[in-house]
């Protein structure tokens, strides 16, 4: 449905009234064209995940987010399932053994790469050197590490062709994190590095202009954390193709935290997706589901709903259960959670029954706490084509 003469909006799918009432703030802020709700949507900070707010000359660091450039990656293999089928538990041990996984994981290796000769690297020298020399020592560190929460490596099969993919899904890890950090300080008039005050998840959009040095600083910045999200994504990938012996037949790479400069309606906007996938016309997408759940390859498809959702999709299956109220809240002191409503025999059963080898993963990722991705896909039909349904049998994460 379209709302207002100059403002347009699009909601797929039913939400709660906080996650409406959060994008309707959106809306309301800065020079807004428009704003979607994806049908995986929920409430996040400032923006909902799952949300796209199109901007004139304008971009939202807090709708960009924390995780800047999180995104996924998938690639079809030579391998049939008959190749792994007797080997996936020692092939999941493997992963989980050679992958890193968590909050602040170095690499145990160095890895050198082209990303830290790139040009934009100079946006944090303007900002301060030891800002600079922080921050790429950091993502010096852990360029090829994967992250928590909802962040995995997934071996997958094609349930037509039996074909197996591998599936990852993060973003810039803690360069990403810092330099969201930090841009929000500065368009708050605080230093980069500071330790500016807990926001609310109710914060209004943090809005920066493209034509200042600010805006142009972040929009360099944010950028960068692309580039090195998807060499991180390679080179987990590359890590995971090689323990099982394989080729890449087909590579589908995507960000669904980030900004881009696009056309629409014969004029180019800004468009903030934060956990919403780009689906223009012929346009490839990798949508992971929950552990216990299926995954999908899609395609943007030309349509009046296509042009009106600004050519978004769905990330993934969207979470519609808390983290504290699937897995209870965390004692620092005893390390042990209390109180969930999920328990690890619960979420083993339900994975297990699916054909899952799981490695890692709490009560809190469980495909108790996520819609169906099917469901989820229904409610944008005419946007998207479905290529390839994907069906987990090893799934690690943190």
């Amino acid at each position: 449905m379209w709302e207002g003469l100059r403002l347009k909006k699009l909601i797929f799918g039913e939400h709660d009234v906080n996650t409406l009432r959060q994008l309707d703030q959106c809306l309301k802020v800065g020079n807004v064209v428009g704003g979607v709700l994806c049908a995986d949507g929920h409430y996040g900070y400032s923006q909902p995940v799952g949300g796209v707010v199109v901007y004139e000359g304008q971009i939202a660091p807090s709708g960009v987010g924390y995780d800047i450039a999180c995104g996924n990656k998938a690639v079809k293999t030579n391998l049939k399932y008959e190749d792994v089928k007797g080997k996936i538990s020692v092939i999941m041990d493997e992963i989980e053994d050679v992958i890193p996984f968590g909050v602040g994981t170095k690499n145990k290796q160095r890895i050198d790469h082209g990303v830290f000769d790139d040009a934009d690297w100079n946006v944090y020298k303007e900002i301060g050197k030891h800002e600079h020399d922080q921050l790429k020592a950091l993502a010096r560190e852990q360029l090829g590490t994967t992250g928590s929460g909802n962040h995995y490596v997934d071996i997958l099969i094609d349930e037509k062709t039996e074909e197996i993919w591998i599936g990852n899904h993060f973003g810039s890890r803690g360069l990403g994190h810092r330099t969201a950090t930090g841009f929000l300080n500065l368009a708050k008039g605080f230093r980069f590095s500071d330790s500016a005050p807990r926001e609310s998840m109710e914060q209004p959009p943090t809005l920066l202009d493209l034509d200042t040095e600010l805006g142009e600083l972040y929009f360099r910045a944010m950028q960068l954390a692309g580039k090195y999200a998807y060499a991180g994504r390679d080179i987990v990938m590359d890590k995971v193709v090689d323990i099982l012996g394989a080729d890449i037949l087909q590579e589908v790479h995507n960000h669904h935290n980030y900004a881009w400069k696009e056309e629409h309606f014969g004029k180019e906007y800004v468009v903030v997706r934060k956990g919403a996938t780009p689906a223009a016309p012929g346009q490839l997408g990798f949508v992971g589901g929950s552990m216990g759940d299926i995954s999908v390859i899609l395609k943007g498809v030309e349509s009046e709903k296509s042009r009106q959702a600004f050519y978004s999709t769905v990330h993934g299956s969207g979470r519609i259960m808390s983290r504290t109220k699937a897995a209870g809240k965390f004692n620092w002191r005893t390390r042990k959670r209390t109180g969930g409503v999920i328990t690890e025999k619960e979420m083993y059963r339900a994975v297990k029954k699916y054909g899952v080898e799981l490695r890692g993963g709490g009560t809190d990722e469980s495909p108790f706490v996520y819609r169906k991705l099917q469901e989820v896909l229904a409610a944008h039909n005419g946007t998207v084509e479905v290529l390839h349904v994907l069906k987990p049998i090893g799934v690690v994460m943190d």
